[in-house]
């Protein structure tokens, strides 16, 4: 059934970077404060690094729970699972890092991902953990397309307009835990 992984290789990445949505899940320290799950999508949005790293676009979005509890402790879990083909779930725990624009690297980052009028960070984990599971209770579906409602909602938008919305949705975790200044 469940299997540990020693590194994601070349036959695993092709895996995670082919399915077409992927969940992050994260969590403020201690006891206090509300677990975040996000549904995460888009082609070319998530991408292996290394046989201990992966990153994804992070685009702008109602919350920014994931960047909040990032910055309070770095745990972060990635979970994939098959909704068509064989059944598989894979969950890569981690420790993240939110990199913005203009910080050291993201140039080199951003590269790596599709232009998106909305891009807000591209987050990168380094991967502690590698474990599979069966997915049999996942049900198959198949892929219609990818939502493009996002990428239009962006492009309508100026950049100041977009800066304004991140200040006043982005700012802080419900939590209150700083996010995006």
């Amino acid at each position: 059934m469940g299997r540990v992984y020693e590194a994601i290789d070349d036959r695993l990445g092709s895996w995670l970077a082919a399915q077409p949505v992927f969940f992050v899940a994260t969590a403020p320290a201690g006891h206090e404060g509300h677990v975040n799950l996000s549904p995460k999508g888009g082609a070319g949005t998530f991408a292996v690094l290394g046989p201990h790293r992966v990153a994804y676009l992070d685009l702008t979005g109602s919350g920014a729970e994931t960047i909040a509890h990032i910055r309070d402790n770095g745990r972060v879990t990635i979970m994939c699972c098959a909704f068509d083909g064989p059944p598989r779930i894979v969950r890569l725990y981690g420790r993240g890092l939110v990199v913005l624009p203009g910080d050291s690297g993201f140039s080199d980052l951003i590269g790596l991902f599709p232009a998106k009028d909305g891009t807000r960070s591209v987050i990168v984990v380094d991967v502690e953990r590698i474990a599979d599971s069966c997915g049999y209770g996942v049900p198959r579906m198949p892929f219609e397309r990818h939502r493009d409602n996002l990428d239009h909602w962006a492009a309508q938008k100026t950049a100041a307009e977009l800066t304004d919305y991140r200040a006043g949705k982005n700012a802080v975790s419900i939590d209150g835990l700083p996010a995006l200044a």
